[in-house]
């Protein structure tokens, strides 16, 4: 019997898991009455296993779960959800227990027997958690990589990556080291994560030749004689500043990493004969309200005149555009573990924000096959598919759910359903936006404007340089502001080369200048 208070609720696992527990709450005191249970998978022998229970719905994947959920809880408004699955489907309970809480249906989560018995649905006080697989937060299925188009890039080549102690560039430089490159060149001018790339790479790699490049790209001399030394076939520059806000009060830093260090391994490409440059751009260079986004939409507009000025030549050069990267270094995932293991709050700018996410092995994939797309005449500017925007309140309480707490927003409070899940509150902040960032980002300026390719996650840009664009100009012009130590006369150059940039808040310039209409 069912103790005072307590909801019904209904069980949702495998057969093997479902009917253990069933059994289990029926011989034990105190539990809640069981409505029925839905299941994950085929369940021809059910009936066997545990006659007396209903089955409610047998779905093959989570994510079918989705049109269900707000069902179940229309058919039985008061009832909540015990979770069972087995330690080997961790990332489809994380997507489980997200639908069922998105629908309003209250969530726990009750290991199977014998994963107890491993082990696997215990934590020692003070162990970290198991890590979670981010792409369940955001339920996107990843592109496929075109391996044999990959190959015949890689194989045999010479491959340099820049930034290659990041999040982006480390994923790079493992996946091109899989595909049996003559050298791998790593240059990243952060000696720790040089390091620790250079240490991977010769433990799963080991029969890969490498160099661990400890450099500035920065340093267009240096950077020059490294490539005339090294003689890439491939090059991808992933190395960049990233943080919005902090550039917002370093904007000499931001032209000079994002603008010139760009110039710097591109100039230094072409010298050496290098066949392809890959340039790693940002959504936010899109109609730009940060100082970040419009250095690297000035970068683009340089990729494009060099490339534009050496046409005809060896080097081919294209850009890669894209949005946030889950559980890149110092972005919000990470963040927001950190601060769930500290006790929270969990903090979110402003509700309304929405961003467009991939994971960093999606991401770098696609970076990857981009570099494989026949050249044209214009540098082109691929653009990532990254699926539909996804609201960063929802993100933090996913995430805040999956760790088995109950999202509790500040100054919202909680619905009475919410307030009858079990789990311990999780406080949800609110912080408001920081400067330089937006509200919603862009991936090109206009949707008309991007044209498919030959892989169904990249799409290309149309927009083209104009025929009057002087990259020297722009050039010089930055260069003379670099060093000045106040930060708006930096921010008043980059706006004349990116007449686009905007505050958050203002309405954008509709055609940039020095983009002519496709």
């Amino acid at each position: 019997m069912a103790t005072p208070n307590q909801t019904p609720v209904v069980l949702v696992g495998t057969v093997h898991t479902v009917a253990a527990l069933a059994r289990a709450m029926s011989v034990t005191p105190g539990t809640p009455d069981v409505l029925g249970c839905v299941l994950l998978g085929k369940a021809p022998t059910f009936a066997g296993a545990w006659p007396d229970l209903a089955i409610l719905g047998t779905f093959d994947s989570a994510e079918q779960l989705t049109g269900f959920a707000p069902t179940l809880l229309d058919a039985h408004p008061q009832t909540s959800a015990i979770v069972t699955l087995p330690g080997e489907m961790r990332s489809e309970q994380a997507r489980v227990r997200a639908i069922l809480a998105e629908a309003g249906v209250g969530v726990r989560v009750v290991p199977p027997l014998t994963d107890l018995l491993r082990g696997e649905g215990l934590r020692q006080a003070g162990a970290p958690r198991p890590r979670l697989d981010f792409a369940d937060l955001i339920g996107r299925v990843p592109y496929e990589l075109d391996r044999a188009a990959v190959r015949e890039m890689i194989e045999g080549k010479r491959v340099l990556i820049t930034g290659a102690g990041g999040s982006i560039g480390s994923e790079i430089a493992r996946l091109c080291a899989g595909f049996g490159p003559e050298r791998l060149i790593l240059m990243e001018r952060g000696e720790n994560a040089l390091f620790e790339i250079d240490r991977q790479i010769a433990r799963r790699s080991p029969g890969v030749t490498r160099r661990a490049l400890l450099h500035d790209v920065t340093d267009a001399e240096a950077t020059r004689r490294a490539l005339e030394n090294e003689r890439p076939d491939v090059v991808f520059h992933a190395a960049a500043h990233k943080h919005v806000p902090l550039m917002e009060d370093h904007p000499a830093h931001a032209v000079t990493n994002n603008l010139l260090g760009t110039k710097s391994i591109a100039d230094a490409s072409v010298a050496a004969g290098v066949s392809r440059f890959v340039m790693i751009s940002s959504d936010k260079a899109v109609n730009p309200t940060s100082v970040m986004g419009a250095t690297k939409r000035l970068a683009e507009l340089y990729v494009q005149w060099l490339h534009r000025q050496t046409l005809g030549g060896r080097t081919k050069m294209s850009m890669v555009r894209f949005g946030n990267v889950l559980g890149s270094a110092c972005s919000v995932l990470p963040i927001w573990e950190a601060q769930i293991a500290d006790g929270g709050p969990v903090t979110v700018t402003d509700p309304r924000m929405t961003r467009y996410f991939m994971t960093i092995h999606e991401a770098a994939t696609l970076v990857i096959q981009s570099a494989t797309i026949a050249a044209d005449d214009d540098a082109a500017v691929y653009v990532l598919d990254m699926g539909e925007p996804v609201r960063i309140a929802e993100l933090a309480e996913r995430l805040v759910r999956a760790h088995g707490y109950r999202p509790v927003v500040t100054g919202v409070g909680e619905s009475e359903r919410e307030a009858l899940d079990d789990l311990p509150a999780m406080e949800i902040a609110v912080t408001g936006a920081r400067p330089g960032e937006k509200l919603h980002e862009e991936l090109a300026y206009a949707a008309e404007n991007l044209t498919p390719t030959p892989y169904a996650g990249i799409r290309s840009w149309k927009g083209r340089l104009a025929t009057n664009f002087d990259g020297q100009a722009m050039i010089a012009d930055l260069s003379a502001v670099r060093a000045s130590m106040e930060p708006a006369l930096v921010v008043e150059a980059i706006r004349h080369w990116v007449p686009e940039m905007v505050r958050p808040g203002a309405k954008p310039v509709p055609t940039p200048a020095g983009i002519r209409a496709a």
